[in-house]
């Protein structure tokens, strides 16, 4: 069990989401929370996972001197939809047009996460991909309006509500679309573990 590895080791989980939280509750993997503010700010330049990638090293830089037995691990999640990549909505109209704009197509979820220690860091990625059914206006509306899915990338959450009635299939980690590659994390904490 991945517990016994960490018996001398400290994980750091720096999110504020508590759906990662719980997955790491789910896994049994014992964790303290330390959310430090960074800007999420990436060059233009950078597509698909390197911008995740590039978010999730740039939450490490808040960290600095860990110490020897801590492992600190960071992520960013993005809905990519026709190649431009969608955060977190900042209101009500754009969390509604971020959805119009996924309605009837397939979309992707990249998610990386980056694991940093005294000695290496090391970043992984995944990708989900996602297809919607036509929603309605007053379908996309009412999920806003109730659900208020401010904190979500692309402005929706798979397990929510616009998912049960919304998604017609999904390719990849379904972990991965609600925030966490729990399948890719819980291998590569073995490995920190050990090394």
């Amino acid at each position: 069990m991945l517990k016994d590895y960490l018996k001398n080791k400290e994980v750091i989980l720096a999110s504020g989401s508590p759906r990662r939280q719980r997955f790491f509750k789910e896994m049994e993997i014992p964790y303290t929370v330390d959310v430090r503010p960074v800007k999420e700010v990436f060059p233009d330049h950078l597509k698909d996972e390197e911008i995740t990638d590039f978010l999730a090293q740039l939450k490490a830089e808040a960290f600095e001197n860990l110490e020897s037995n801590q492992i600190l691990i960071t992520s960013d999640t993005i809905v990519l939809n026709d190649g431009v990549a969608m955060g977190k909505p900042a209101d009500a109209a754009e969390a509604v047009g971020m959805i119009e704009s996924l309605s009837g197509k397939t979309h992707q979820v990249i998610t990386s996460v980056c694991f940093t220690t005294a000695q290496k860091q090391e970043t992984i990625h995944s990708t989900t991909r996602v297809s919607f059914r036509e929603l309605t206006s007053e379908e996309i509306v009412f999920y806003v309006r109730n659900y208020k899915p401010f904190d979500k990338a692309g402005g929706y959450a798979i397990q929510e509500w616009i998912g049960l009635v919304g998604i017609t299939g999904i390719e990849g980690s379904y972990f991965n679309v609600v925030g966490l590659p729990t399948h890719l994390v819980y291998n590569k904490l073995i490995e920190f573990a050990k090394s």
